[in-house]
């Protein structure tokens, strides 16, 4: 008997082993994809960096639950001539969002807000915000009136609330997220909440805040606790641990005489917006249970019906997003018109880039997920030449 259960112990690891998504086990076959054609991407970004154009770029693919190709090209610093490595750290930038979301998300599933919910029923800075019917602009007849509903939970995460990209600076720079969410009340609506789309990084702080308000624990900490130790995201936080600051990647920009290091100050706060640090494969994680519909390695992180509301465009004809073709979910653009596959990949496909040309999507269609990160301030936006390129040659490696 003893030996009997032994077995089926072992059998039920090996299941579990067998099911797993493992980032130091590369496999092509298993993914479906021609390894000849994926030896062709490290090539064409050595290239980027070979023109200066990069300082170097860490990508991978993954198809099917199994890592086709992870690959590191250039260098992590210039200066130091440290070379790029396929677990180097890099600061995500907006790459954040839909990670706040996705937390956002968790207090839906448990019945704790609604999507509906007005953000003034938890941050009192978003009661009595007034709407400039003209906008940015100021003069005759642009006084200041009342909005026709309050902005809520769903207009934040859609960037549709009306918000400015940023609250008015001035004073002392706030040391706390509560104290960066406050200026909201000194700010003025460009639109009715809902109407029109304008990207508003104060709008996803507001979504951390609301957080941190509801769980009555700091929002990082509720990220940590409830995301990435789950996914076993072991290289992902706000604050880089010293034991691991000589993997951080320099962050450059792209000048006519070449690259130049651009200083980076350490946050003074945990930044919803966009403060992370993560890996390729600690992403690579987050985006493949977003892909199985909230669960990973067997662990449910989100239900299935928060990651379809996340992923899927709720924009509907307005204009949104920095690539052709795409609509809004929660923290994501959403391909949602042929105009938005020019890169191969699908309608239905949701991806979110970065500031510093970080970059995620994930095929549903194709099953695949893609990760590229780079550390440039500048060049492109999301639809960068190192983005466009790598993007359509994973699709154009699948084989089968």
């Amino acid at each position: 008997m003893k030996t009997t259960i032994s077995l089926l112990f072992g059998c039920m690891l090996a299941a579990l082993a067998a099911d797993s998504f493992s980032i130091g086990k590369i496999d092509p076959e298993a993914a479906g994809m021609d390894p000849a054609r994926l030896a062709r991407i490290p090539v064409r970004m050595e290239e980027f960096v070979t023109a200066g154009k990069t300082a170097g770029v860490v990508t991978l693919v993954a198809r099917h639950g199994h890592v086709a190709s992870l690959e590191a090209v250039g260098y992590q610093d210039l200066e130091t001539k440290t070379p790029m490595r396929t677990d180097t750290i890099f600061r995500l930038a907006s790459v954040t969002k839909p990670v706040t979301c996705a937390g956002i998300m968790l207090l839906v599933d448990e019945g704790r807000i609604s999507l509906i919910d007005p953000a003034e029923k938890f941050l009192p800075e978003f009661k009595g915000l007034k709407l400039n019917p003209c906008g940015t602009r100021a003069g005759y007849n642009c006084e200041l009136v009342t909005p026709s509903r309050p902005v809520n939970i769903l207009d934040l995460m859609t960037h549709t609330s009306g918000l400015p990209g940023s609250a008015p600076a001035g004073g002392t720079p706030p040391g706390t997220l509560a104290e960066r969410v406050a200026a909201v009340h000194g700010t003025a609506l460009l639109f009715e909440p809902g109407t029109d789309w304008n990207y508003s990084n104060i709008g996803i702080a507001a979504l951390g805040r609301i957080i941190e308000v509801v769980t009555s624990q700091p929002y990082d900490r509720f990220l940590a606790e409830r995301i990435f130790q789950p996914l076993a995201m072991k290289d992902t936080f706000f604050f880089v641990p010293p034991d691991k600051a000589n993997r951080v990647a320099s962050v450059y920009s792209y000048e006519a005489d070449g690259l130049h290091l651009v200083p980076m100050a350490p946050a003074r706060f945990p930044a919803p917006e966009g403060g992370l640090f993560s890996t390729a494969g600690g992403m690579a994680r987050f985006h493949q249970m977003l892909l199985d519909k909230g669960t990973l390695d067997g662990q449910r992180i989100l239900s299935a019906a928060a990651v379809e509301a996340m992923t899927t465009s709720q924009t509907g004809s307005i204009k949104a997003g920095f690539a052709p073709g795409v609509g809004h979910g929660f923290g994501f653009e959403v391909v949602r018109e042929t105009l938005g596959t020019f890169r191969y990949n699908s309608i239905g496909s949701f991806v979110k880039g970065g500031a510093y040309r970080t970059y995620g999507w994930v095929d549903p269609a194709k099953d695949l997920v893609g990760i590229i990160f780079m550390q440039r301030t500048n060049g492109g936006g999301d639809v960068a030449d190192e983005i466009n390129s790598f993007m359509a040659m994973s699709v154009a490696a699948i084989d089968r």
